[in-house]
């Protein structure tokens, strides 16, 4: 029996409820420098893409507590960051979530990281802009960014890979394929990939 269908039919529910996500801003594509923020982390800190002077780059991932996707890819998330912070490329996890959601609010995000011990900055986006800007539509949504001087220019969006039930039936890795080519300093051979997940909660008008 597929373990995510009765949570797929909740992320369908919650689609078409009093969340159902507005359109997002075309957001970012490859090539494009992103624009830098302040957010605060789990640790109470704020994380900036400048703050971290080592890094050549970011997997951002816009993700949160409670979507199925979400937690599917949890596992693959810390190994992507437990591979690619020390070649420079660092995960950073970011919650675009209505935190109006007592499952999505901050002190729900505290309970999480400290109970998978993320290595990584689990951040909220409170105000939802850092999620608009981006162009992020779904849990999980993935922005690989490279620095260029002191601009991070996108060169990958989208998701992990192709299968959110289980990580052992992927077929093709389109994270791992975009970052082999992005640390030997070759554009990603494939750049733009269809995120899968559930729909960001907007916060209502």
């Amino acid at each position: 029996m597929n373990k995510l269908l009765p949570l797929l039919t909740l992320c369908l529910a919650l689609a078409t409820s009093s969340f159902a996500p507005r359109p997002a801003a075309d957001g970012y594509r490859v090539g494009d420098k992103a624009t830098d923020f302040k957010l605060k982390n789990v640790d109470g800190q704020l994380v900036s893409l400048a703050g971290n002077k080592a890094a050549k780059g970011y997997i951002v991932v816009f993700t949160c507590n409670t979507c199925p996707f979400a937690q599917a890819y949890e596992a693959r998330i810390i190994a992507l960051d437990k591979k690619y912070a020390p070649l420079g490329y660092p995960v950073v996890a970011i919650n675009p979530n209505d935190a109006a959601d007592p499952d999505e609010s901050y002190a729900a995000m505290q309970a999480l990281a400290k109970s998978h011990a993320y290595s990584f900055p689990y951040l909220q986006d409170e105000t939802q802009r850092v999620a608009r800007a981006f162009g992020a539509t779904r849990t999980p949504h993935l922005f690989v960014l490279k620095r260029q001087g002191p601009a991070f220019v996108v060169s990958y969006v989208g998701a992990i890979d192709d299968n959110a039930e289980d990580a052992n039936l992927v077929k093709t890795n389109y994270l791992e394929n975009a970052m082999a080519d992005i640390t030997a300093g070759k554009p990603a051979a494939t750049n733009t990939t269809q995120a899968v997940g559930c729909s960001i909660r907007w916060k209502k008008s």
